[in-house]
């Protein structure tokens, strides 16, 4: 009886994109397997995908209800216990469960103005590097202009003329924050588009938009991806700072509308420390665990580190 072996399409009869794709497959193994010998990067790793299942979980975890004033049922500023294991707060609601759905706001905070800040900061770095004259030239002066200007006056007088809301906390965070990226891109797109290849596509005939999406962007977006995990952490901290200061959205609960509300009714002077350790416990470990990832990524993604 024989067999017929199972047909197994040399790579000489493979498509294009099929190469493309287990080139991209082998390219995310190596850098998973590199990511792994980092115990930092993957502490932080971990850490993070505790506090995203808690915001996903925490219409399970927590009711709703539990934010509602009117719904209350513990005491003003009650110590923890069996019943409430972190306290309350001034209205007698549970601030674990204010823990829970807080991590939801701030967290989509973060990701949603990083998101805008990726791409404001990605797009003017490489038209700043990549093109020559004075279009250039101005988009870095508007970036050295960004970068000196203090963040917090700026957007203070942003979140001041927009107003109180949620998504305008998001469109200044992200406004605000894309100098720095634009900087990093720009650096590396000047030094991508004198290599070899470069040249050689630009001989052959290659127009600026095909350089620029084929050659340059590919090779500085590994960066960029490294870059964004640095930015949700400061993203994250943007967002608790401006809720503190009270220009947060007042209808909906986050960790650092819920420092503004502990400063406000005056919970370190009364020794309510319930009401103020555990949000700012879970910012720090939020923008730890952040910070932790984006180290390793840079170290995966630039070969000079690794070799250090």
């Amino acid at each position: 009886m024989t067999t017929t072996p199972t047909s197994v399409a040399p790579a000489a009869q493979l498509t294009p994109r099929q190469v493309a794709r287990r080139r991209r497959a082998q390219s995310a193994r190596r850098t998973w397997a590199s990511f792994r010998s980092h115990k930092s990067g993957l502490f932080g790793l971990g850490l993070l995908l505790f506090f995203v299942a808690i915001a996903l979980l925490a219409p399970l975890l927590a009711s709703s209800e539990g934010l509602e004033v009117t719904k209350a049922t513990g005491g003003v500023l009650e110590p923890p216990s069996a019943e409430y294991p972190l306290g309350t707060d001034e209205n007698g609601r549970s601030i674990l469960t204010l823990l829970m759905w807080g991590a939801r706001i701030s967290l989509f905070v973060g990701l949603l103005a990083t998101l805008i800040s990726m791409i404001i900061g990605t797009l003017i770095g490489l038209a700043s590097g990549f093109f020559e004259g004075w279009p250039a030239r101005v988009l870095f002066r508007v970036t050295e202009w960004f970068l000196v200007i203090p963040f917090v006056p700026l957007a203070i007088v942003l979140a001041t003329v927009l107003g109180r809301s949620l998504i305008n906390i998001v469109i200044v965070v992200g406004v605000t924050g894309w100098a720095s990226t634009a900087m990093l891109i720009r650096s590396q797109t000047l030094s991508i588009k004198e290599r070899p290849y470069v040249e050689r596509a630009r001989v052959l005939g290659a127009g600026r938009w095909h350089q620029m999406s084929r050659h340059v962007l590919p090779n500085v977006m590994p960066m960029v991806f490294a870059n964004t995990t640095l930015t949700v952490a400061l993203a994250i901290l943007a967002e608790t700072t401006l809720s503190f200061l009270g220009l947060g959205d007042p209808t909906r609960v986050s960790w650092g509308t819920m420092l503004e509300d502990a400063f406000a009714v005056g919970a370190m002077t009364t020794g309510a420390w319930w009401y103020i350790v555990p949000p700012g416990v879970c910012v720090v470990l939020v923008v730890l665990a952040f910070t932790l990832v984006g180290q390793a990524l840079e170290e995966v993604f630039n070969p000079r580190l690794r070799e250090r």
